[in-house]
Formats: structure tokens, C-alpha cells, sequence
């Protein structure tokens, strides 16, 4: 057992070593391990890719024989269930791990549990170490679908500095640069979709994809279209991609759905909101789908209703230097209630992209 103080760093460490994860494990959780005999570090590693071995069977096949009598530390509690892999918690009892400190608990209804079976078989065990909304804040993805059965949804906007997105309404505009744009294809490399506005399809014709020496499993594009006028044209259809999925209004004309469907779209029907399609309907269907986690990148019309509706969870705001003046279009609706920006706190200090300043928000419970 080491020092309090090396404690906490291997704790850090396993914690780092799992955003190694990010854009590779997705639908599992971001999970690092690190083993030590005392203060001696034996093997680290972090759960690599959706279906491979996890972070603490990576490590124990590196320690070699090494880890009997070791203490494992995990940025998340050990899991107990036999999926597409092993439990941990039995191959760490199997290892002849002695202790085992966690950070995070599992919240899954199947694979929680892990830290029982590790006291019940005789290991000494400490966690979790962090309460739950700092847990929620690591591995967001994972815990909102446990607690809540939905998607998770983080919206993303690059912005002027005076909080514009375009420099006019119907007109493309390049805000941010070359590393704002390679960090967002980063980002969405971690998510199960890609979520745009019809609007954003029709003046952007965006690609949606992964680029920029990005890999991972590309992420699902979607376009909500209440009237099913994307056009089979778009580029969605052409670039190479994730599957397209049009979200569409349960009466949008049967010609133009199956148009988008003939072009390769999955339609989607859901009924109409107030301003639109119904937002809440539209992800619940999305959840059935599959997709566990999706990233809104605009435009500022959609980004407005999914926070009107309170549905968004974490705010990616990439801020340039340019000014766009009084005739740009504003990145939020101007009649969001304030009550809104009052629920979300910063997720850590700013960040700078080059010249772009990276703000990361999390909403509060």
C-alpha cells in the first residue's frame, strides 16, 4: 500500500489513461487501470476498443504473474458481468489481486456490482472515491443512458465573438480554423451520431464524417427535416460516412421520404412540436435506433429548442476572433428564457484551438 499521496496520483493516472478510450469504446465506458506493488508501478493500460479485452485485463496480462499481492486502481468499479467479455472482478480474483481502489461506481444494472463480489471473495476494497456527478462528468454517455434511458446530447457551436454563427441568414460561413475543426472531428468521434437541422443540411451541405487523420467507428447522420426536403443530392449521400437517418414529421409527403430512402436514408417519423418535430419524440426514437449518445452541431434554431426543451447535457462553444456585426444571425434564439443559463457551470477552464477559445459547459442536476 503506498502513501495517500501516491494514491491519489495512480487514481489520476488510470483516470488519464482511460480518455485514451475517447472515440474507441463508445458504448462502453472511458476506463483506466493502473497495478502497483506498494509504490512500485507493475502495468497500466486502458480499455482500448468496444469488444476488446477491458482496462483490467489488458493490465494483468501485462503484469505477467506479477500482480499477486498487487492493489488494482480504476477509474471505474470493476464490472461483474460476462458480456462480450469476462468479468473483471473475477479476472482480478483469479490474478490474485490483493486491494482494489475505484473512482467511479458502475451504475449499470448488469455489470454493477463488481465491488461486492470483490469484498465477497476476500480482496480488500475501497470506493467508490468520487460521488456521482463527477462520475457523471467522466463518462457522461454511460451513466445518462443507465439513469435515464435516453440519449445523452451535447450541442456544439462554433461562434463569433459577437455570438454569431453566419454572416447572414442562407449563407455559409467559416467561423473558426484549422484546429477548432480538426478537435471537432475529434469530438465527434466519441459519439453514436451527428445531429443537424434541416437548415444547416440545405446551406452547409455538410459531410457530417470523420476526417483530419481521425479514426473510429464513424458516427450515425442524422438531419432533423420536419418536411423531408433534404436533398437526395446532398452530400451526405455521396461522402463516405456514417449511415444517414432523416427524422421526419409523421405526415411529411410520402414522395419526398422515399426519395431520401431510395438516395440510402433511414427515415424516422415522429409527430410535430410546436416548433417543428417534437424534440423529446424525436430522440426517444433516435434511443430506439441505437444511439446512445448524439453531438447537435447547429444550427443555432435547432441548438435553441433542445436547450428550450432541456434537453441538452453538455455545451461545446469554440468562440473565434472575428466580429460578424448586427447582421449576422445570432448563435441562440433571443427569447430563451434565462432560467436556462442558469443550470449550466463551467466543465473545466477554457481551452485555446489556435486562435479559437474552447468553452466547455455541463448542465447541473
Amino acid at each position: 500500500m503506498g502513501s495517500p499521496a501516491f494514491e491519489r496520483r495512480l487514481i489520476e493516472r488510470a483516470v488519464e489513461l482511460g480518455r485514451a478510450g475517447w472515440g474507441a469504446v463508445h458504448p462502453n465506458p472511458m476506463v483506466g487501470c493502473v497495478l502497483a506493488d506498494g509504490e512500485r508501478v507493475i502495468a497500466e493500460s486502458h480499455h482500448r476498443e468496444f469488444g476488446g479485452p477491458h482496462a483490467e485485463a489488458i493490465a494483468l496480462e501485462r503484469a505477467e504473474g506479477a500482480a499477486r499481492g498487487a492493489t488494482a486502481y480504476v477509474s471505474l468499479e470493476p464490472c461483474n458481468h460476462r458480456g462480450k467479455t469476462p468479468p473483471c472482478s473475477e479476472a482480478l480474483i483469479a490474478a490474485g489481486i490483493r486491494r482494489v481502489v475505484f473512482a467511479a461506481p458502475d451504475p449499470g444494472s448488469a455489470s454493477g456490482g463488481g465491488g461486492d463480489a470483490l469484498r465477497g471473495a476476500g480482496l480488500s476494497v475501497e470506493g467508490p472515491l468520487w460521488d456521482l456527478d463527477r462520475a457523471r462528468a467522466e463518462n457522461p454517455a454511460f451513466y445518462h443512458r443507465e439513469e435515464r434511458g435516453t440519449p445523452w446530447v451535447a450541442l456544439k457551436l462554433a461562434r463569433s465573438m459577437d455570438g454569431r454563427i453566419a454572416e447572414a441568414a442562407g449563407e455559409r460561413t467559416r467561423i473558426t480554423g484549422a484546429e477548432a475543426e480538426r478537435w471537432t472531428h475529434r469530438l465527434r468521434s466519441g459519439f453514436d451520431a451527428v445531429l443537424v437541422g434541416s437548415a444547416t443540411a440545405r446551406i452547409d451541405d455538410p459531410r457530417l464524417n470523420l476526417r483530419h487523420g481521425v479514426g473510429g467507428r464513424a458516427p450515425a447522420r442524422v438531419v432533423m427535416d420536419s418536411d423531408a426536403r433534404l436533398s437526395p443530392a446532398a452530400s451526405l449521400f455521396s461522402e463516405e460516412g456514417g449511415p444517414v437517418v432523416v427524422v421526419t414529421a409523421i405526415d411529411a409527403s410520402e414522395d419526398r421520404t422515399a426519395r431520401l430512402e431510395d438516395a440510402g436514408a433511414r427515415v424516422v417519423r415522429v409527430r410535430r412540436g410546436p416548433r417543428g418535430l417534437d424534440e423529446g419524440a424525436a430522440l426517444a426514437a433516435l434511443g430506439v435506433e441505437g444511439l446512445g449518445s448524439i453531438l447537435c452541431e447547429g444550427g443555432g434554431a435547432l441548438g435553441s429548442s433542445l436547450l428550450r426543451a432541456g434537453l441538452v447535457e453538455r455545451l461545446y462553444l469554440l468562440t473565434s476572433g472575428r466580429r460578424l456585426g448586427a447582421g449576422g444571425v445570432p448563435d441562440f434564439d433571443a427569447d430563451l428564457p434565462e432560467r436556462i443559463w442558469a443550470e449550466w457551470r463551467p466543465h473545466g477552464p477554457p481551452q485555446w484551438l489556435g486562435g479559437d477559445r474552447l468553452s466547455v459547459y455541463r448542465r447541473s442536476y
